[in-house]
């Protein structure tokens, strides 16, 4: 069942990401926001250590006025070890949290994606809209 509903997850993010700007929704009060979906399988070993240091970005999302992502945790099914739901951020919010890392002695830039990658066996990452309904959706495609 939890597989069904990633690979229906999955699928959907797929689609929103291939439609043509024509097929997305007007905007109206009620539009979906946008959120970063990563998949992550990690280095045989490195589950802890990617909660740790994902739970020191979260630190840093804090400060800044960042919400921090929701992970979701595999039990049964599919590969993977975390999927996670960022918020995507401004310019503005990604200076603010450097600033902040780099006050925590955190790595920023290249170095921190060097240091994240070796935590990894593979991931993927997908932009989103949603929240939403199937409901919502069918109405803004006017039918």
């Amino acid at each position: 069942m939890k597989t069904l509903l990633f690979a229906s997850l999955a699928g959907l993010c797929g689609f929103a990401l291939a439609a043509p700007p024509r097929w997305t929704p007007e905007k109206s009060d009620k539009e979906p926001g946008r959120a970063r979906i990563s998949v992550y399988r990690m280095a045989p070993g490195k589950q802890l250590d990617y909660l740790r240091w994902q739970a020191a970005q979260d630190e840093v999302a804090k400060g800044a006025g960042v919400a921090p992502p929701q992970v979701y945790v595999h039990v049964e099914g599919d590969d993977w070890d975390y999927l996670v739901i960022f918020p995507v951020t401004t310019q503005e919010q990604d200076k603010k949290m450097d600033e902040i890392a780099r006050a925590k002695g955190l790595k920023t830039g290249f170095p921190a994606s060097l240091e994240f990658r070796q935590l990894l066996s593979s991931h993927t990452d997908t932009l989103a809209a949603g929240p939403t309904t199937a409901a919502e959706l069918v109405a803004a495609a006017g039918k």
